[in-house]
């Protein structure tokens, strides 16, 4: 399940390219616009900004914007940084240790391609694909 602070992410990632005009964009702003509270939004953009998404000022003029187009963001990175592999089962983590039962195992082929169509829909959506088609919170 993804948890709100991944859902929340995208949308502070599409809030970001919407409202880019070139300068930073204050996170109270962005908390307004979201109906989310801003110390929540707090947390989750520093884990942004240490993760390489977006870039952050302090002090007047300062705020958000993102460090590259949203065409160059996927959906599948922004999750898996708040949220960590996606992996949709233990045994298929990276770094998972082998399984025992993998050659015995009936269910694996199942959660392979469940794995492969979760992790190919997530990073096969661009930020650039959300922007503008945000219906609901």
């Amino acid at each position: 399940m993804i948890s709100t602070k991944g859902r929340y992410a995208i949308r502070v990632m599409i809030d970001l390219a919407e409202h880019d005009n070139g300068s930073y964009i204050p996170l109270k702003d962005i908390a307004a616009r979201q109906e989310i509270s801003k110390k929540y939004l707090e947390i989750i953009v520093k884990d942004m900004v240490a993760g390489g998404l977006i870039k952050g000022a302090s002090g007047k003029g300062g705020g958000y914007k993102l460090l590259r187009k949203p065409e160059e963001y996927t959906v599948g990175e922004i999750l898996e940084l708040l949220e960590g592999p996606l992996a949709t089962v233990a045994c298929l983590s990276d770094g998972a240790s082998p399984c025992p039962r993998a050659a015995a195992c009936k269910t694996l082929p199942l959660w392979e391609e469940y794995d492969r169509l979760t992790h190919e829909f997530f990073y096969g959506k661009r930020l650039s694909d959300l922007v503008g088609n945000m219906t609901g919170k």
